[in-house]
């Protein structure tokens, strides 16, 4: 984090998101502030609030992107939701506490892959010697007497430890990979669901939990081959290494300090003005119930209790029906930050078509090219679909770069499909052949409206 500054989180979010520069430095110094909030003395650092983010603007021009390439640059939790799926309490549907449940299971994810990254080597051996046994049981006496009180075998034990060398060399050469071994697995407990509104999601794990405790533990034999079976195994002793108090406590602790809930489509909760009635009443009821997370409360989880103070929250919305002011005030100022991002234009697409790492004129040539056919896009055809592109939001719905997946889908639509029957081919995209793909569907308004 302490290379993370601002100058350079902007840089990194350069490489995917184009223009937006107001939204990309408001959330780089909101990420900043993190890190010197974790300067602070214990004292001044509870009191240091996050600096939560409202983004305006309309679909497809890049609120999602940024705040998913924000927590991947931080390797933060990151949970994108829809403020529209959760219902008031007393409704059935999602409560809103259910994001930080699941914000702080992604953590534990995380967090459990990191130790079993650390634990890798040491769980690759005790695994190999698992797969050992398991290839070439130990035989009767094998270090000390055995259950029918034979002797130890001196010779017996030499030869088993050699025929054990040359297996271990054999195993770690691959010359075993078609063999199958058989061993006891463990079942996974049953699955609880309950319906219902809140907390019934946190009621089922809760019971889920008292079961499994109540009856032991259900194996069952299977067989495989040698490398499936070492990945299992490898897997089995690396979490029996995992100290899992240590491993909750870590995820409990990442979720609280860093991380990110992206709240979408916040603008539908908000209650036009002079509407209390009918859907308003519960849209209302969601931003109370919204109100006490983002401003800092404690949400009871599986893994233990965690305090939302200083999640960072990273509100969106268009905002076309209605205004951020619509919103409770108390919520309002839990959101200090504003910024409102920009509409696309033909320089953007054409930016978004050919700057950004996983541009999309980059894509489908790598996608095909699996296929064996090589295609090369033109400079001229990336100005021609971007002109379509903006041409066709302009006429209908404008729903940003998005509109650029669904125009490059009817361009290649031919050539997807024929393909695997066109290896060793090489095909050159220009503005001539765009036009030939997009010509009738965009001159046909009623038809456009379903294809693009």
């Amino acid at each position: 984090m302490e290379n993370l500054t601002p100058k350079y989180i902007v840089q990194e979010l350069d490489r995917y998101v184009i223009g937006q520069a107001e939204a990309k430095r408001a959330v780089a110094v909101a990420l900043r502030n993190r890190w010197r909030r974790q300067q602070l003395s214990d004292d001044m650092r509870d009191e240091v609030a996050p600096k939560n983010i409202i983004m305006i603007g309309p679909t497809g021009v890049g609120k999602t992107e940024i705040a998913r390439r924000l927590a991947r640059l931080t390797k933060s939790p990151f949970i994108k939701v829809e403020a529209s799926k959760f219902t008031e309490v007393g409704y059935v549907g999602r409560d809103v506490e259910s994001m930080i449940r699941d914000l702080t299971e992604l953590a534990r994810t995380m967090v459990q892959e990191e130790l079993r990254e650390d634990n890798a080597a040491k769980a690759q051996e005790l695994a190999l010697e698992r797969l050992l046994d398991l290839l070439l049981p130990k035989p009767p006496g094998f270090g000390g007497s055995d259950d029918k009180g034979q002797p130890d075998d001196p010779l017996g034990q030499e030869h088993y430890g050699r025929t054990r060398e040359k297996f271990r060399n054999m195993l770690l050469e691959g010359k075993l990979d078609e063999r199958e071994v058989e061993f006891e697995v463990a079942d996974k407990g049953p699955e609880i669901h309950l319906m219902g509104g809140m907390d019934m999601e946190q009621m089922g794990n809760n019971l889920q939990e008292m079961l499994g405790g109540m009856f032991p533990t259900q194996t069952h034999t299977q067989r495989m081959k040698v490398p499936d079976a070492f990945k299992l195994l490898t897997q089995e002793e690396s979490d029996k290494i995992i100290d899992f108090d240590k491993l909750n406590s870590e995820a409990i602790n990442r979720t609280e300090q860093s991380g990110i809930v992206f709240l979408d489509e916040v603008d539908k909760i908000a209650s036009t003005a002079g509407g209390r009635q009918g859907p308003d009443v519960s849209r209302e009821g969601v931003q109370r119930d919204l109100l006490p997370i983002v401003e800092g409360s404690t949400v009871q989880t599986k893994h233990g209790p965690v305090r939302t103070d200083h999640i960072l929250f990273i509100a969106a919305g268009a905002f076309h029906m209605a205004k951020p002011s619509d919103l409770l005030p108390e919520l309002q100022g839990r959101f200090p930050i504003r910024v409102e991002l920009n509409s696309l234009g033909l320089d953007d697409f054409v930016r978004i078509l050919t700057e950004p790492e996983n541009a999309l004129v980059i894509q489908y040539p790598a996608l095909l090219a699996t296929e064996g056919v090589k295609v090369t896009f033109t400079d001229d055809a990336v100005k021609e679909v971007a002109s379509f592109a903006a041409q066709v939001n302009e006429q209908m719905e404008n729903i940003g770069a998005r509109r650029l997946h669904t125009i490059m889908e009817r361009i290649f639509e031919d050539i997807s499909f024929d393909a695997p029957d066109m290896a060793g081919e090489e095909m050159t995209i220009d503005a001539e052949y765009v036009k030939s793909r997009l010509k009738d569907v965009v001159e046909n308004l009623d038809l456009s409206r379903y294809i693009l």
